[in-house]
């Protein structure tokens, strides 16, 4: 039986990696000033550099933008103008100013699996950021308690189950990414919801994680999440 469900924020409650996806487009676009942009495979150098960043920044747009620079100099043999970076570190601006779109029927699929069950925001990144997203989600309030996390892993999950006194196997997590809201959970023996966007950040395409495991359940829509919590509380 669950007595604890958790939602992921980004790309689950609400959108947010198409900005991500359109920074990449405008990163490209300033950079071909110097290079090209093709020829240069801008994108999976900026991903290498990126990735080799996580430990020291973190994820989020401040730790995106700093890589953002990063990558430019490397790219451009130093040769981008103070001016581009200005564009970039603007890039960056207009993104954490972003609104807050949530997906269809979230609200009503969040409001009916409180209705049942405790729930808990567990979503990771920049603290002012994602602080400023859930106030904008007008969400906040269904909550028993909201969790920004630096990186989303065995570790995390296991010390808000501990805090809340659950176990693992009364635990279900709703998200978008199979690598951080998914395999972790369902790795200490918990449940994972997997609602897929349409759009997913290279680095969180990378797990181990099996399409068909017991515990793993795959909606379509938010539309299907209150149902799928209902399969897992009966299953455990």
């Amino acid at each position: 039986m669950l007595e604890l469900v958790g939602f992921d924020g980004d790309d689950t409650l609400w959108h947010s990696e198409g900005y991500y996806q359109e920074a990449a487009v405008e990163f490209d676009r300033i950079l071909s000033a110097w290079v090209d942009v093709d020829d240069a495979s801008v994108r999976q150098r900026l991903l290498a550099v990126e990735r080799s960043n996580l430990a020291l920044f973190g994820y989020g747009v401040k730790g995106m933008v700093l890589s953002m620079i990063e990558a430019a100099i490397d790219i451009t043999e130093a040769r981008i103008s103070a001016a581009g970076i200005h564009r970039i570190v603007l890039l960056a601006k207009a993104m954490l100013d972003h609104p807050v779109e949530l997906l269809p029927g979230i609200r009503e699929a969040v409001e009916a699996v409180a209705a049942r069950h405790r729930i808990v925001l567990i979503t990771k990144g920049d603290l002012f950021h994602q602080e400023k997203k859930v106030a904008r989600s007008g969400l906040a309030d269904l909550f028993h308690r909201i969790e920004i996390v630096s990186e989303k892993d065995d570790a995390s999950y296991s010390r808000v189950l501990s805090e809340f006194g659950v176990a693992p196997g009364g635990f279900a997590m709703v998200g978008n990414s199979l690598r951080s809201d998914i395999e972790p959970v369902i790795a200490l023996g918990g449940w994972g919801i997997h609602m897929p966007y349409h759009v997913t950040w290279a680095h969180e395409m990378e797990h181990g994680l099996q399409a068909d495991h017991p515990r793993l359940l795959t909606v379509a829509s938010a539309a299907a999440i209150a149902e799928a919590v209902a399969r897992c509380d009966g299953a455990g």
